[in-house]
Parts: structure tokens; C-alpha cells; sequence
């Protein structure tokens, strides 16, 4: 019979820990025929809403201050309140896990501006302020499971590798 003595880490090993971690995409080191770095489906979910309720406020921001209920008639400037928002969007389709962190706090000066003029617009300018209140708490709320779901994930795979390297199941 065999013992199996505790292998230590190798660079390589925590390397690949540390990028399963951040990239919350699931590493298969136990068996060879399953695909590396394929995402979990409710991951994956997060990420789509995030995605989606991130574009559709920039949209939103665009059409709202330039079309269908402008401060001014023709558009006015507050439209560039949508620049800020295209920022985040190559971290989240790049699964930058630290975008979906600031992104999170980001939303809330979005919900703000979305809150107050709900209150103080006129119709259609309250409802499109709703549906802005509305984009935010959905995108708050799929970065935040993004998040959750993700770090729970690294550590699983790092107590997956801890467990694999000293030989128990």
C-alpha cells in the first residue's frame, strides 16, 4: 500500500487557484474531458442581466435627454450622463470581477438622479426616471449576486485543490 504524502503548491498550481478565484470560472482538474473555464449557468445568468441592464440604461440615457423627454427641446447635455456608463462594460464582458465591485457602488448615483426625478419630472420624465430606478436595483442586484456567486465558487475550488493535493476526497 501507498501513502500519500501532502504535495506541496507549486507557483503554477496557486497561480491557477488564484485565476479560478478571480475569474469565477470553473476549473476541471479532476477529469481531462471536461472543457476548462466554463462559467456556471447561474454565473452566467448574472453576468447577462448585468449586461443587459447596463445597456439598457445607456440607451435609456440617450433617448431620455435626446428624444423623449429632453430638459431642453432638442436634447440638452445632461445626454453625456451616459459616457460614464459604456466604462464598465468591457470589464463585464471580460469577467473583471473588480468591475462588478465598483460598478455596484457606481449605480447608486444613477438611482439617485433616477429617485429625485421621478418626484420633481413631469410625465413622461417621472416614468423614464421609474424605469431608470428600475435598471439600477436589477444591475445592483446581478452584480452583487456576480459577485457572491463567484467567490463562493473560488473558494470551492480552492478547498477542491487543497483536497486534491493531499490526497483525500
Amino acid at each position: 500500500m501507498t501513502s500519500h504524502a501532502p504535495a506541496a503548491q507549486t507557483p503554477a498550481t496557486e497561480t491557477a487557484t488564484s485565476s479560478a478565484t478571480t475569474s469565477g470560472l470553473a476549473h476541471s482538474t479532476a477529469a481531462p474531458d471536461q472543457a476548462p473555464n466554463v462559467p456556471t449557468r447561474t454565473v452566467a445568468l448574472t453576468r447577462t442581466v448585468a449586461v443587459a441592464s447596463l445597456l439598457g440604461l445607456i440607451v435609456l440615457s440617450l433617448a431620455w435627454e435626446l428624444w423623449l423627454a429632453p430638459l431642453r427641446p432638442g436634447g440638452s447635455w445632461l445626454a453625456l450622463k451616459a459616457l460614464p456608463l459604456c466604462l464598465p462594460l468591457a470589464g463585464l464582458l471580460k469577467h473583471r470581477m473588480y468591475t462588478y465591485r465598483w460598478l455596484s457602488l457606481m449605480i447608486w448615483l444613477y438611482f439617485t438622479e433616477g429617485a429625485v426625478r421621478a418626484w420633481s419630472d413631469k410625465p413622461p420624465g417621472n416614468w423614464l426616471a421609474l424605469l431608470e430606478v428600475a435598471l439600477c436595483v436589477v444591475l445592483f442586484a446581478a452584480c452583487a449576486a456576480h459577485v457572491r456567486l463567484r467567490l463562493a465558487h473560488g473558494k470551492a475550488l480552492a478547498a477542491a485543490a487543497t483536497n486534491g493535493h493531499t490526497g483525500t476526497a
